[in-house]
This record gives structure tokens, C-alpha cells and sequence, in this order.
């Protein structure tokens, strides 16, 4: 509702051309930012606030960007080795007819229709108390569109956790990796998300994020952007003094466009 309030806008400096836009929107954004700052390729990487939203999953693919995504265990998905029929013009059905297995079905009951032999145990790292192992399955699945009338979506991974401790599978993600990926791989992408709370809790201990106090739109942004700046230059420092993989990825940042050094001639 504050996109709206003119008022509050005002009051707190929001600039006349920002917009409500949805998260999914913003991130998409970013990710053209990056890449058309050079920035290599590489997998989206994001939990379920992201991965189920359709739009964002199909905006990816659409421009050949891999995604690990979680999803909830209630998206719709074709059963393995299925194709489902292409859409159809006119009046759609009032009652789906066929055996349940050409039907869409929720990827929770695939996954909980399984026996405990499909199930692995892998090791994606080494933790603070030891190593982190957990049970996976991976299947080739195809996603089923939210209208009947859409076109049948690419196959893609289906990846499902279940906890050693566990009762049930906990957690479920999609991706678009190629075909010849292995599950060790998948997983270790799919928990890549632990490294976005790390850097969450770095920021506010060390860079004291989450000590801001004020209600101004600029001095916010003024902020948050030199802590982040900051972060940015200790994770470099980290992975070149300590790297933890070949360090082909690192280069020198380049100056944002129009930059003007402090104290050089005409800097404001």
C-alpha cells in the first residue's frame, strides 16, 4: 500500500520513478545487471519464495539461465516418463477423465509414493560439528503449467531431502541443470542457500547492517549499499588470501558509469 501513498512517498524521499514491483521482478533485474556487467554465467540459486513463482522459473529458462529453486511440496508436476497431451482449443472438460497417472499430481505424493530403497545419503560439505549428510532422491520430471490450455513445459530435475531424522521429505526443488548432472552436484547446488544466512548474520554483526534507525528512503539505501560494499571487498579478500576454488571467477571491479573519484576536479 505505501507504493500508493503519495504522502509517505514524499515524507520519507521515495524518488517518483520507483514502482511497486514483485520480489521475483526485482531479482530477474538484478540477475540482467549482473550479466550485462560481464559477470559469468552460473545457476539461480534461491529458496521457495522465489521458486513458486511460475513466472520467474519460466523468465530463467526463457533466457537459458539454470535454476536450482525450491518449491513447495503441493506444485504440480507430471509423473516420470509421462508426456502430457498438447493443449487442445475450444470448451476445457468439466471433469478430468483418464487414469490418475496421466493427471498432473502434486510432487509431495510422487516423492512420498517412493520406497526407501530409491533414497541416498550424500555428504554436500564439512559443518562446524562435523560432516552435513542428508537423504536424497532425483527424478526427471515435467513440471504441469497453471492453465490446461498452456503448453507442456521442459523436463527438468526434480531434487527431494529427507532428513535422517526425519518422518517425511522436508524440502523440494526444481532445476534445469542438464540431464547428465549428478545427484552430488545437484545437491551441493541446492544448499548453496546456507551462504546467503551467512552473509545475512555477517552483515549485521560485522558491518552492523541492522543498526540503521532512520526513515528516510536515501539514507537507508546510503547505508545498506556501503555495508554491503564492504562485505563485497572481505569476501575477496577471503577467497584470494584463503581460496576455497580456483580463483578463476575474481578480477578487478570496475567503477560504476559516470563515477567521479572524491576531490578530483568537479566531484561534488
Amino acid at each position: 500500500s505505501w507504493a500508493r501513498d503519495q504522502t509517505r512517498r514524499r515524507t520519507v524521499g521515495v524518488p517518483t520513478t520507483v514502482r511497486f514491483r514483485p520480489k521475483w521482478q526485482i531479482a530477474l533485474a538484478q540477475i540482467r545487471a549482473l550479466h550485462a556487467e560481464g559477470v559469468p554465467l552460473a545457476p539461480v540459486v534461491a529458496d521457495a519464495a522465489y521458486g513458486v513463482t511460475i513466472e520467474f522459473r519460466a523468465a530463467l529458462t526463457a533466457q537459458q539461465i539454470p535454476y536450482v529453486l525450491g518449491v513447495r511440496e503441493d506444485t504440480m508436476i507430471w509423473p516420470p516418463g509421462y508426456t502430457p497431451p498438447p493443449p487442445r482449443r475450444g470448451r476445457l472438460p468439466r471433469h478430468l477423465r483418464g487414469r490418475p497417472r496421466q493427471h498432473p499430481i502434486q510432487l509431495g505424493i510422487l516423492v512420498g509414493r517412493l520406497p526407501v530403497s530409491a533414497w541416498s545419503t550424500v555428504t554436500w560439505r564439512e559443518g562446524t560439528r562435523g560432516r552435513m549428510r542428508s537423504r536424497f532422491v532425483a527424478l526427471r520430471v515435467r513440471p504441469a503449467p497453471a492453465r490446461l490450455r498452456a503448453a507442456p513445459r521442459p523436463v527438468e530435475w526434480l531434487l527431494s531431502e529427507w532428513p535422517l531424522n526425519e518422518p517425511a521429505p522436508t524440502k523440494h526443488y526444481l532445476s534445469t541443470l542438464p540431464a547428465s548432472t549428478s545427484l552430488a552436484d545437484l545437491v551441493r547446488l541446492a544448499h548453496l542457500r546456507w551462504r546467503i544466512e551467512r552473509d545475512y548474520q555477517e552483515l549485521k554483526d560485522e558491518f552492523g547492517l541492522d543498526h540503521f534507525e532512520g526513515r528516510g528512503w536515501r539514507g537507508f539505501h546510503h547505508h545498506g549499499s556501503l555495508c554491503i560494499a564492504a562485505y563485497a571487498f572481505l569476501a575477496a579478500e577471503r577467497a584470494r588470501l584463503s581460496p576455497p576454488e580456483p580463483l578463476s571467477f575474481l578480477r578487478p571491479a570496475r567503477l560504476p558509469k559516470g563515477f567521479t573519484p572524491r576531490g578530483a576536479p568537479g566531484a561534488a
